[in-house]
């Protein structure tokens, strides 16, 4: 029972990561790589939204250790 707990959890996380990271703004592509860099910072939104795929891929990567273990 607690494995299938474990795996819904992680698909869970999953979706929600790879929303976190599909609505994430990316303002410069490879411009920025090559040297066209301008200091931005992050606010508001966009700050809470990175903050959150932090959050959510150290959650899954704790659950993933977890359910290796059990």
């Amino acid at each position: 029972m607690t494995k299938a707990l474990l795996d819904w959890i992680q698909i869970i996380i999953s979706l929600v990561l790879i929303v976190l990271i599909l609505i994430q703004n990316t303002s410069g592509g490879l411009g920025h790589t090559f040297g066209n860099t301008l200091y931005h910072s992050r606010r508001g939104l966009e700050k809470l939204t990175f903050y959150l795929t932090i959050i959510f891929t150290i959650l899954l990567i704790t659950f993933s250790l977890v359910r290796l273990v059990i």
